[in-house]
């Protein structure tokens, strides 16, 4: 498969209404351990990407830049740590691949891992934090072994998407050792990070949309 720039902007349009879907389950989440506002935070942020979507579509030349100007939107509108975070992982993923309009599926694992590789730089976070980390990390890097591994683009994704889940899912039993929920201490045990699960729900989208290409 090759995923060119249509694609990139067709999933981020699923993007939208799926934190509309899920705002009040990722603030719960988020309220349990933290401030409460991560979903409805998101939520903003691609209410946001959507009024502009067209436009910066029409005026980037490249995938890099197409997805670095929704990064920037990111950074700006979403409150809370996610914003930066996110905002990080959108403008610094086609850091490789600059004048590109097309990606093979090498090059769409790279782009996904220089997302990932931007959040662990700007929240100085690794696996066990009870953080995104926890679901991102693990994903990569068994996606990049899949990748390498020369098997079927669309398996490997499905295996990449099931990991960030069950990646989630282990930050439930874990202290918090970054952001707000490090004030809970032992507290935090029993709850998911909510940005774990947000992390889960962006690239499920994304393999929905490689199903539907």
């Amino acid at each position: 498969m090759v995923y060119n720039k249509e694609f990139f902007k067709n999933f981020i349009l699923r993007l939208i209404p799926m934190f509309e879907e899920h705002r009040d389950h990722l603030s719960k989440l988020d309220s349990d351990i933290g401030d409460g506002d991560h979903g409805v935070n998101m939520s903003i942020g691609f209410r946001e990407v959507s009024k502009q979507l067209d436009k910066i579509y029409e005026e980037t030349e490249d995938i890099a830049s197409f997805y670095k100007k929704v990064g920037m939107i990111i950074l700006g509108k979403v409150g809370g740590a996610a914003g930066p975070l996110y905002g990080s992982l959108f403008m610094k993923a086609g850091d490789d691949v600059k004048g590109k309009n097309e990606l093979n599926f090498s090059e769409l694992v790279g782009f996904i891992d220089n997302g990932v590789k931007a959040i662990e730089a700007r929240g100085k976070a690794v696996v066990g934090d009870k953080t995104m980390v926890d679901a991102l990390r693990p994903a990569v890097d068994k996606l990049k072994e899949a990748a390498e591994s020369g098997k079927d683009d669309l398996e490997s994704f499905e295996a990449f998407v099931e990991e960030l889940k069950a990646g989630s899912d282990r930050t439930i039993p874990l202290i918090a050792k970054k952001g707000r929920a490090m004030r809970l201490g032992e507290r935090a045990i029993g709850f998911r990070d909510p940005g774990s699960f947000s992390s889960y729900l962006i690239y499920e989208e994304m393999l929905k949309e490689m199903k539907n290409a």
